[in-house]
């Protein structure tokens, strides 16, 4: 037995539960790029670091909103049912989990772009500055 399987693999339902769970929190860098090139966003995409490295370079549609600044005002734009997609810089930041919380808390729908720059820019991807 490898190191791998001495312990297990879950039994196929819980991983159905798991995964499924795991979709229904975050999504990828490419299934966004598809909507937002194809006209099929029905989301709002948000930037959640700061002001300067948003203007250094974004991805493409995002809206910039510190996740420090999530709060009901700032969103009052957005209708009740609008869904986020919150992104920071990439794995190594949790920007964006603090976004989707806030968010979340204020009864927001909200996933996380797993990745963020780090992942779009891996994807070949590029960014915009502003």
């Amino acid at each position: 037995m490898t190191t791998l399987t001495s312990v297990a693999p879950a039994p196929p339902a819980d991983a159905v539960a798991h995964f499924s769970s795991l979709l229904a929190f975050e999504t990828d860098c490419w299934d966004v790029h598809e909507a937002l090139t194809t006209g099929t966003a029905d989301f709002v995409l948000l930037d959640v670091r700061g002001p300067d490295l948003y203007a250094a370079g974004h991805v493409p549609g995002a809206v910039n909103l510190p996740h420090g600044r999530i709060v009901e005002r700032n969103l009052a734009d957005y209708p009740a049912g609008t869904v986020f997609v919150a992104y920071c810089a990439g794995p190594h930041c949790n920007g964006a989990d603090k976004a989707a919380l806030r968010l979340a808390r204020l009864g927001r729908p909200v996933k996380k772009m797993i990745g963020g720059v780090t992942g779009w820019l891996d994807e070949g991807f590029t960014l915009r500055t502003t």
